[in-house]
């Protein structure tokens, strides 16, 4: 019986297995039997950087590395007709970018003869928590370091200052420049211990709701009037995203932060470009230490920059305290951006490759907002 509904109406059964399909947070894609992407949904769109009716005009040995272990997949589920799982597999290539380490489940459709789906779970996220929980390990031995810098070197250093000053009043010129630079380069050690100082800060911070969009629009109008006036800086937002539980005064310190970096990275390019996005990602959960807890982080919040990109030996400790690719750098900033993330009970990652650097923080919603809100499905998506 005809019961008058559309095919694309989410009570029919293709509707409602389209929403589903599209909700699921691993890359889905249906290959049919002359290889071409029949079917592709949102995170699968993302993952290949192409839309769903790009896909469908190609076929999947488009946009797979010539040789790839799926290819023999594919052929092995059509012949013996059974699925396949297959785990660390390699997809990295200049098309879908660096660092594609993937699991695979690769299943026939039998109502669809020849016609396989692919499913694909990305390692990287597992990879970067524990990456992560690295980084706090670090942070934390810097809180130590900086507590006893704070106390056992400021003090020699205000009177090897104050000796460089008197011996300025009683040497003839030629010394004087000496005694400058004694001063100079103790005043450069403070300021030096001052900054690692805030890693021994335990204190509380005061959050509440905030409206991210409203923290990104403030960091942009400081940076345009600034130190980026003559980049260009572009949005990227989910209007419908909820509130984040944090401390405004610090996350304008996080993304103030990593626009610099970026802006810096970019330099004196005519096409220079930062590009900041918001998207609601439901899935990603981190575990508590010392509990059973775990902690949704659904709130994702990207500076994706066209510079030349962060060298592969560095990108594993760029969070580390005084790792910098900068001649001047110290190297304690993105230390302390991920002090402050992973104070939220959030944590920052870098994806980068030659012109294309991301940075890309997840934290948890502000509280009261459900993680399984049936809406979350359908945030940040304007297809």
């Amino acid at each position: 019986m005809n019961s008058g509904k559309r095919n694309d109406d989410p009570a029919n059964g293709n509707g409602l297995a389209m929403a589903v399909l599209n909700a699921v947070q691993n890359p889905v894609i249906l290959v049919d039997e002359a290889g071409l992407i029949a079917f592709a949904n949102w995170e699968a769109e993302s993952f290949f950087g192409a839309s769903a009716q790009y896909l469908a005009r190609n076929t999947v040995n488009t946009f797979i590395p010539f040789g790839s272990p799926l290819l023999t997949l594919i052929d092995q589920v059509r012949e013996r007709r059974a699925p396949v799982n297959e785990y660390r597999v390699d997809l990295s290539s200049p098309r879908l970018g660096a660092d594609k380490l993937v699991d695979l489940y690769v299943a026939p459709v039998t109502s669809l003869p020849g016609s396989v789906v692919i499913v694909f779970q990305e390692r990287s996220m597992a990879d970067k928590i524990d990456r992560q929980l690295t980084h706090r390990a670090a942070a934390r031995s810097v809180t130590g370091l900086a507590s006893m810098l704070a106390h056992e070197i400021k003090n020699p250093l205000s009177g090897i200052r104050g000796a460089a000053q008197l011996l300025e009043t009683s040497v003839i010129d030629e010394d004087r420049a000496l005694t400058r630079l004694i001063c100079d380069e103790t005043d450069r050690i403070v300021s030096l211990v001052d900054r690692m100082e805030v890693f021994s800060d335990e204190r509380p911070v005061d959050r509440v709701p905030l409206n991210i969009h409203s923290v990104l629009d403030h960091v942009k109008a400081v940076a345009k009037a600034g130190f980026a006036r003559h980049i260009k800086i572009t949005e990227n937002y989910d209007p419908s995203l909820p509130p984040v539980f944090a401390n405004r005064d610090q996350l304008v310190q996080v993304f103030l932060n990593l626009i610099k970096n970026a802006a810096e990275a970019i330099g004196d390019k005519t096409d220079g470009e930062i590009m900041l996005t918001t998207a609601y990602r439901p899935g990603i959960r981190l575990s508590v230490a010392g509990t059973r807890e775990k902690i949704s982080l659904p709130l994702e919040f990207c500076v994706h920059d066209n510079g030349p990109g962060v060298p592969s030996d560095l990108l594993p400790h760029l969070f580390d305290p005084f790792i910098t690719t900068k001649t001047n750098g110290s190297g304690l900033g993105l230390a302390l951006v991920a002090k402050i993330i992973g104070g939220h009970g959030g944590i920052i990652e870098c994806d980068s490759q030659s012109h294309r650097t991301t940075f890309r923080v997840l934290m948890p919603a502000s509280k009261g907002v459900s993680e399984d809100d049936d809406t979350s499905t359908t945030r940040g998506h304007s297809r």
